[in-house]
Parts: structure tokens; sequence; C-alpha cells
């Protein structure tokens, strides 16, 4: 199995077509989320589909006007179950656990021939509201999907040489 090819295929997408996504699509891309790995495979997270074109454009508000978000035939908003772990390490769990579960979501909607943007600029107060998250939980990032209208970008990278080193810094 070689994962390469969506991960080199996989970009932010902000022009998207308004076809619907087909609905086996949308829960291999939820699948994917669900078997992503998490600090002590706590599982802190739910997931928020929504397709809702009325929700959307309120989320669009809600994202400070980033027009894909109305426009992308559906959005998951990532959220977690638990905002108080710690990892031994100090840092808190859910970002990381929720960062894993949402790569995987995005490589699976390449599979699924769909693009992805990751949206992490919104008022997440707003966002809580307009979905009903309950007050104790955090909203860490909303996904929007769909089938792309566009060409992919040209997307520099840096060589491996300048973000890798073995056994030293």
């Amino acid at each position: 199995m070689d994962l390469l090819p969506e991960i080199d295929q996989r970009f932010s997408v902000r022009e998207f077509t308004t076809d619907d996504i087909d609905r086996g699509s949308i829960d291999r891309i939820i699948e994917a989320g669900r078997r992503a790995p998490s600090a002590k495979n706590r599982q802190p997270w739910r997931f928020i589909v929504v397709l809702d074109t009325a929700i959307r454009q309120r989320l669009q508000d809600a994202c400070f006007g980033q027009e894909w978000v109305g426009i992308a035939p559906a959005t998951i908003a990532l959220c977690t179950t638990n905002i108080d772990y710690k990892m031994p390490n100090g840092q808190l769990a859910y970002p990381v656990d929720l960062s894993i579960a949402g790569s995987f979501m995005m490589l699976q909607a390449v599979r699924e021939g769909l693009g992805t943007c990751m949206i992490t600029t919104f008022d997440e107060q707003d966002v809580k509201s307009i979905l009903t998250v309950p007050y104790s939980m955090r909203v860490v990032m909303l996904i929007t999907m769909g089938h792309t209208d566009g060409e992919k970008p040209h997307l520099d990278r840096l060589p491996t040489e300048r973000i890798a080193a073995f056994d030293h810094w």
C-alpha cells in the first residue's frame, strides 16, 4: 500500500463545485477519522458532518466570511470531549489527537476524489452555538470538503535535507 500519491495530491482547496458528495464517501471519511490513533486510545472526539446549506452559510459567517466554507457541500467539525488530559510530556493531548484524525480524514477524502481545506480561523463560540456543541467541549477545527473546481496549485515544499536530520539536530 502506497499512501504517497494521496499525500502528494492533497492541497488546501478553496474552490469547490456545489455537487453533492456520495454518502458512502462521507461514511468512509468519518471511518478514517474514527480509526486514527489517540493518546492512551482515549478517542476524545466527536465529528459533526454539516450538509445543510443554511447551516454552512452560518458557519461561513463564524469563519470570518471565508467563502469556501459556505460553498463546499460538506463541512466536518472536529470536536473534543476531553480538554484537560495532558500527556506525560506536559502537552495537552486533544490538539494532537484531533490533528491526526483530521489528517486521516483528509487523506481518505483524496482517495474518494474529493478536495479539503482545514479551517482553524473561526469564532469558536459562534461555531459551538450554531452546531449546539456542549459548553464543556472544544471545536478544534473544521474541514471543508467537496469536488474541486479548479486546478491543483504548484506547492513548493522544502527539500528533505532542510527539514530532516538523523541522530542529532
